[in-house]
């Protein structure tokens, strides 16, 4: 995502003030997380979802649902979208183009920081100054009623004053993301009373929830899932925004959180599975299997090729054990050493990665590299021997003929248990859980690294994610080339119970209900689309 400018001055609001106010953290996996709450919709059709033997509640999407559109954002006029970095162009468009299809006269505008270079961007998919539909922030947030705040995190922790101050009252605030609480908590403060917060985050980049709202068009609808949270509620009108919010951008499903658990998750998913720990996986198992013999461009094949383009295809349509359960002899055995050698490395790292941001402490990891952003400029990572041998491989690649490493499936799966396992145990609900740490792996962001690279995408995510992927995927590298790798050279015994328990795993269950629930159409990265990718020059 693109920073602005006022990333600079983010600092003036006091980045000392930042306290890592530890909040204490549930061991025992519960249904019973305040994220989740029975949620009500007299607009559309809220379904009860068996997610483990635990009840959660959805509503399901589809373009069948926009003609309830103009009831559910009733009393809405105007909707201002303040940011252009990986959310605002997908949302905006997305929105734009499902008010209209339902007959709504709502006006979208997008508001940005004056002199911003995304002004010529936003205007080449349809937004303009001389349609009113295009100006700077502060005159959009005053015209809105749902002002749409995607400028990045660190940018919403440095301007949150003023843009409080800019909204008309009676505004709802909108957000994407919970960090902007974890901020205001973390200072002792909180957004104003008088006004309706509510929270629409899609689990994926903003690029695939453009793309797959355009290739869903014939299908009744296919996009990312998105979890809502109703975190001020003055109105009484909350939760039925929210959900118009979500079928608008073509979610197929909406779970409720909080916004709370909602940046809890993300921020942690993020430096986990999502991408910190993938790359961490990719360039430990890289040198691995060079060790081992293996040409440089057969490793790459072994490790990455391995885990985008098979292992995750898998997970994504038939569940997590389906990898497992289609492995046969000593190819399942291999699995076995991998997997019980690397879930508990792998989980002290991602329970360190929950801990810091539950403290605050990762949130300010992010605010003071916001500090030192102008003069230390983030570089890129891709010119390391990984990702150059990988952009060969990709150019001569032919799909049908990409292994499933056994190996890499059980560091992979290993990892995403491990994540898995410390949501359940913090008390995140089942939807939360696979949505953060399966669905938007394999449904969003896989692809993409698929199609250009595990660097690719980790130079040109979001800020936020970018900070905690630099910074915690050499802790994933280090580890498990240290005590995972070397269990299973020094020939440990696999440790049955940990297979056991991974075979009986009650999200095995989650997981497949959430795949009945997946969009027909499979993400098509390079297809034509108004959207595009933020690429890092």
């Amino acid at each position: 995502m693109k920073l602005s400018l006022a990333l600079g001055a983010l600092f003036a609001t006091s980045a000392a003030a930042f306290a890592p106010n530890a909040a204490p953290r549930a061991v025992s996996v519960s249904s019973s997380s305040s994220a989740l709450k029975a949620f009500s919709s007299t607009i559309f059709d809220v379904r009860d979802v068996e997610f483990a033997e635990t009840k959660e509640q959805i509503v399901k999407g589809g373009r069948d649902l926009f003609p309830l559109l103009p009831k559910a954002f009733e009393g809405i006029k105007e909707i201002g979208v303040i940011g252009w970095g990986s959310q605002a162009p997908a949302q905006a468009q997305n929105l734009r183009d499902s008010l209209v299809e339902a007959g709504c006269d709502i006006k979208v505008r997008i508001g940005l920081r004056e002199g911003s270079s995304s002004f010529e961007e936003a205007r080449e998919v349809g937004f303009s100054e001389d349609a009113d539909t295009l100006g700077e922030m502060y005159d959009i947030i005053g015209k809105s009623d749902l002002v749409m705040l995607l400028i990045s995190d660190a940018a919403q922790a440095a301007l949150y004053k003023e843009v409080f101050a800019a909204m008309k009252p009676g505004a709802t605030l909108g957000l994407s993301h919970g960090f902007l609480l974890g901020y205001l908590d973390s200072i002792g403060e909180s957004f104003p009373e008088d006004m309706d917060v509510i929270a629409v985050c899609p689990k994926g980049m903003g690029p695939s929830v453009r793309r797959l709202y355009e290739q869903g068009k014939e299908v009744n609808g296919a996009g990312i899932n998105a979890s809502f949270a109703v975190h001020q509620d003055k109105s009484g009108k909350a939760t039925e925004l929210a959900l118009g919010w979500g079928v608008a951008l073509g979610s197929p499903f909406m779970f409720e959180t909080s916004l709370s658990s909602e940046y809890r998750s993300d921020i942690y998913g993020e430096r986990g599975i999502l991408l910190g720990a993938v790359h961490g996986i990719v360039e430990s198992l890289y040198r691995r299997y060079q060790r081992q013999g293996m040409s440089p461009e057969q490793a790459f094949k072994e490790s990455s090729e391995s885990i985008t383009g098979n292992i995750v295809k898998i997970i994504s349509t038939k569940g997590i054990k389906a990898v497992y359960d289609g492995l046969e002899g000593d190819d399942k055995e291999v699995f076995k050493q991998a997997y019980s050698a690397s879930y508990l490395p792998s989980k002290e790292i991602l329970q360190e990665i929950y801990d810091e941001v539950s403290s605050g402490n990762e949130i300010r990891t992010v605010i003071m590299h916001g500090k030192r952003i102008n003069k230390f400029p983030v570089g890129k990572i891709d010119g390391t021997d990984t990702w150059i041998v990988g952009e060969k491989v990709r150019s001569e690649r032919d799909e049908s003929e990409i292994t499933l490493n056994p190996f890499t499936a059980g560091v992979y799966v290993a990892t995403m248990m491990a994540q898995i396992d410390v949501l359940l145990e913090a008390g995140h609900p089942y939807s939360e859980v696979v949505n953060e740490s399966v669905i938007e792996a394999v449904d969003s962001l896989c692809p993409y690294m698929h199609y250009r690279g595990v660097a690719f995408m980790v130079d040109n995510c979001s800020f936020t994610a970018k900070t905690g992927s630099r910074k915690w995927a050499p802790r994933f590298d280090y580890i498990l080339d240290q005590l995972a790798y070397t269990a299973v050279d020094n020939g440990k015994p696999v440790n049955e119970d940990l297979i056991s328990a991974f075979e009986d795993h009650r999200v095995h269950a989650a997981v497949e209900e959430c795949c009945k629930l997946r969009p027909t159409v499979d993400i098509s990265v390079d297809s034509a689309s108004s959207t595009k990718e933020i690429v890092i020059e």
